[in-house]
């Protein structure tokens, strides 16, 4: 269980990791002061593609559903994330946007119905803190707009993931389709404005072309594909903690790519990050190996926890109800018949329905469980030959006084 969460929070962090240098990308392969025109590149053609390459459109309450989930996932979040880019450093800009797990926590506890747990809150704080000492310089201002508009984003990408896990997918949709109509909804969203907002460029390069294709395929198709993988798999707040990793990713690339400085407060806010996003890891793991505990085997498994499936549950030697031994052998086989015969004790009657030695029941004869009073002793009467050897488990034994007193005598 621990490798599995593990491994799915692994995978899943690469979606961060990849938003993380789309302000690397954005600065040194795009067309300048083109926020909104990057943002519908970034959506639209991947989600296009995928709902393309899936053939299925949403069915019922699935369209207002996909509607929903593109504006608070792709098309609201981006343009106002641009906004708070635009009004705010951007330290202050991701430290802003970096309290969306405590909104996850919130929206969680209601419409999940998770409980908040301290080692929770913790984690909210010391990621955000973290965030905190890793982008915020002296240059940092506050704005009204922005500060508003980075907590909408935030509020818009909690709901998204919140709703994601709440809602699921729709039966029979692939991942990879489900992802696609949510770009799809989300860039037609965002076009309309970029193009009364920004317009299109006088010129593209084909180095801007080279920006573009990695923000769509690798950015969004694959990231989102990836990011919505996690969100079905992981609980709500472990994967929005796994997005401390993109302004962890940011500053990194930063240091690397762009020859930015990296003090030793930005690397104890790296530390307190990585830490957050350990303690959801761990305390996932940790729950999840609890709550399967707690719920017990699964009904085919063995061992001295219970029964394996198909037993009947009754103790080695035990009275077994009629039926019991011809459910694991046919009713004429002789380890049917041996299957009944140790089920009596022997020296006393047998019970109603029960076969004897001489034959198995018949598999449409009368059903009936271990009485809990033994049956009357046979009135006196003629004695009769027991049936020839062909007649065998062709009456049952409870209606055959000859046989229940060979039994007495056996």
């Amino acid at each position: 269980m621990k490798q599995r969460v593990g491994l799915d929070s692994a995978l899943t962090v690469l979606a961060p990791v990849v938003w993380g240098s789309t302000y690397l990308v954005t600065t040194q392969f795009l067309p300048p002061d083109r926020p909104l025109l990057a943002a519908a590149v970034r959506a639209l053609p991947g989600g296009l593609i995928l709902t393309l390459a899936g053939r299925q459109l949403p069915q019922g309450h699935w369209w207002w559903r996909i509607l929903v989930l593109g504006a608070l996932n792709i098309g609201v979040f981006f343009y106002l994330l641009f906004v708070a880019a635009y009004h705010l450093p951007g330290g202050v800009a991701a430290l802003v946007g970096s309290v969306q797990p405590v909104f996850v926590l919130l929206l969680s506890a209601l419409l999940l119905r998770t409980a908040i747990r301290g080692w929770q809150v913790w984690a909210c704080v010391l990621g955000t803190a973290g965030v905190g000492m890793l982008v915020l310089g002296p240059e940092a201002g506050l704005d009204t707009i922005g500060v508003v508009a980075g907590l909408g984003g935030a509020v818009c990408m909690a709901s998204g993931i919140v709703l994601t896990k709440h809602w699921g997918r729709p039966p029979g949709v692939g991942l990879l389709t489900f992802t696609g109509w949510q770009l799809a909804a989300g860039g037609l969203l965002i076009a309309p404005v970029t193009l009364l907002g920004e317009g299109l460029p006088d010129r593209v390069t084909w180095t801007n072309l080279a920006g573009f294709a990695y923000l769509s395929l690798v950015g969004a198709l694959l990231a989102y594909a990836v990011w919505f993988r996690g969100i079905e798999r992981l609980p709500a707040l472990t994967v929005s903690l796994l997005g401390f990793a993109s302004p962890l990713a940011a500053t990194i690339l930063g240091f690397l790519f762009l020859r930015e400085g990296l003090t030793l407060v930005q690397g104890a806010g790296a530390v307190a990050v990585v830490t957050a996003v350990l303690l959801a890891q761990r305390s996932t793991a940790r729950e999840a190996r609890v709550a399967r505990g707690a719920a017990g085997p699964s009904p085919g498994s063995t061992g001295a926890a219970g029964p394996s499936a198909g037993t009947t549950g009754v103790r080695p030697g035990g009275p077994v109800a009629a039926g019991a031994a011809t459910a694991a052998a046919p009713p004429d086989s002789p380890a049917a018949a041996g299957a009944a015969t140790a089920t009596a004790p022997p020296g006393g009657p047998a019970t109603a329905g029960t076969p004897t030695a001489a034959g198995a029941a018949r598999p449409d004869g009368p059903t009936a469980t271990a009485p809990t009073h033994p049956l009357p002793p046979p009135e006196a009467g003629p004695a009769h030959p027991a049936p020839p050897a062909t007649e065998a488990g062709t009456r049952p034994a409870a209606h055959s006084p000859r046989q229940t007193t060979e039994g007495e005598q056996s």
